[in-house]
């Protein structure tokens, strides 16, 4: 529990915010109530939802919505300029006197937060939760120049990020990645942490029909088509049915995938999913499968683990810090199909083995627990304001 000399004002930066659904505005989320619920004054800075600025308080945590325009290829995504931002910012920056100011990207927001932080000498921590291939779908690139893309992209956010004081990744393979494509000399591994105890699911009975659930968008990184071809390999007889939960430009596409190889009556798309029902939904489940090849962590297989869930996933990226082979579950190569379908059938056809690598994920959870993360994070701010002191 923070004493009352050590409470800040924070001004937390993100590019996407709820009601925006997806990883780094779901943490952006928690991060800053998780603040706030220690005494922290937190301050959020993201594109207003509704396209004209707006400040609201929720629970403590006061948002500014900074003017906003939809991007024309992301149905939800709402974009700000960088130098509206950077104005937005440097006015709020003037008002509130924050101790310390946290930015969650590089990209828009976060370009005009850090040009107006370091233009007004204020301690600057910047957190990267983008990787490019998370946004290749929505962006007129010819797929010859994807590579050209990424590579220019890690280095703009090198441009960006070095005039911060701390530099942080939620894993340390997402540490490795910035560091070489940002050519950063260093930045810190802070999990993005998890409520266990909020997806924590009853001992799972016995079932005729395991269910196998997907959680995530609906875009070419995650591989979902993946699974479904999985699903259509399994030997003749094999139990299970799969689930998937959320929405994306290739929906239309992976529903047509499970009609064409016959396998549409054992695949249901249930679209987007409220945060209250996504408990239930992964209670309801009995094996978690993430395909994705970009995750810099993953909260949705974290909320898996911490519901009691054996994971199947890619072995790519971030995710091999998460799933431990016959332990809490498998990891396959990306693109191998046939080993995808050889580990989720082990999984269908035997509940003890669920049961045991279920249990397992509940254990190896606790390492991201969110008050960890907090506790992570106040660190650092403390580290970054005695550096502007010391500087001074």
């Amino acid at each position: 529990m923070n004493l009352p000399d050590t409470r800040r004002t924070i001004l937390i930066g993100a590019e996407t915010y709820p009601p925006d659904i997806n990883g780094a505005a779901r943490f952006a989320h928690r991060l800053a109530h998780g603040l706030s619920g220690r005494g922290h004054e937190v301050h959020v800075v993201a594109p207003s939802p509704v396209g004209r600025p707006v400040v609201e308080t929720f629970d403590g945590v006061t948002v500014h919505g900074l003017r906003s325009f939809r991007y024309p290829a992301h149905e939800s995504l709402r974009l700000v300029t960088p130098w509206h931002a950077a104005a937005a910012v440097g006015r709020l920056l003037d008002e509130i006197q924050p101790d310390v100011v946290h930015t969650q990207g590089h990209f828009l927001v976060g370009r005009g937060m850090v040009s107006a932080t370091t233009r007004r000498g204020y301690p600057l921590v910047a957190t990267n939760h983008l990787m490019p291939e998370n946004v290749l779908a929505y962006l007129p690139i010819p797929g010859s120049l994807t590579e050209t893309f990424a590579a220019w992209a890690g280095r703009d956010a090198g441009r960006v990020y070095r005039k911060a004081q701390i530099v942080t990744a939620p894993t340390p393979r997402a540490v490795d990645l910035l560091v070489a494509r940002a050519g950063l000399t260093e930045a810190i591994s802070v999990s993005n942490g998890i409520d266990s105890a909020h997806f924590a699911a009853p001992p799972r009975a016995a079932t005729a029909e395991p269910k196998i659930l997907f959680v995530g968008r609906l875009d070419a990184e995650k591989r979902v088509d993946e699974l479904i071809r999985a699903v259509a390999m399994l030997p003749e007889g094999t139990p299970g049915r799969v689930e998937i939960v959320g929405k994306g430009g290739q929906a239309a596409a992976l529903a047509a995938l499970a009609n064409d190889l016959g396998v549409s009556h054992r695949v249901t798309f249930r679209g987007f999913v409220p945060d209250d029902e996504l408990v239930a939904t992964y209670a309801g489940a009995d094996i978690f499968c993430i395909p994705s090849i970009a995750e810099l962590q993953s909260l949705v297989t974290l909320e898996a683990m911490s519901s009691g869930l054996p994971v199947v996933a890619a072995d790519a990226m971030a995710l091999p810090h998460l799933v431990r082979p016959g332990v809490n579950g498998w990891l396959y190569t990306p693109g191998d199909v046939r080993e995808l379908a050889n580990r989720l059938g082990d999984l269908l056809t035997d509940a003890d083995l669920r049961h045991r690598m279920g249990a397992a994920s509940r254990e190896l959870v606790v390492a991201h627990a969110e008050d960890g993360t907090l506790d992570a994070f106040e660190m650092i701010y403390e580290k970054v304001q005695s550096m502007r002191t010391v500087a001074a």
